[in-house]
């Protein structure tokens, strides 16, 4: 069964494809999905994996949670389910 890891911290230089490769390292990667601004298309700073099976998501978070890449430490855990009815900031849209 997959599993979905958020990966934060990400410098604007790292790429999808980058993403992938790199924690392919450690399991079969299902998706990777980088958050980008949909005015300018720039790159948010985090992204989505969905690793192939729970062990290799654990191997993902033990390996590259606080490693570098670019000049910046990854922040890699669970990704939370997201909120339906949220807009981000707590408040509900209507």
């Amino acid at each position: 069964m997959p599993v979905k890891l958020f990966v934060g911290n990400l410098s604007h230089d790292t790429s999808g494809d980058e993403l992938r490769t790199l924690f392919s390292e450690v399991g079969a990667v299902e998706s990777c999905q980088l958050i980008t601004d949909r005015d300018t298309g720039r790159s948010r700073g985090f992204g989505f994996i969905e690793m192939g099976s729970k062990e290799a998501a654990d191997a993902a978070k033990e390996k590259f949670n606080g490693q570098d890449l670019h000049g910046r430490a990854l922040k890699v855990n669970d990704a939370k389910p997201r909120s339906e009815n949220s807009n981000g900031d707590g408040s509900r849209r209507y």
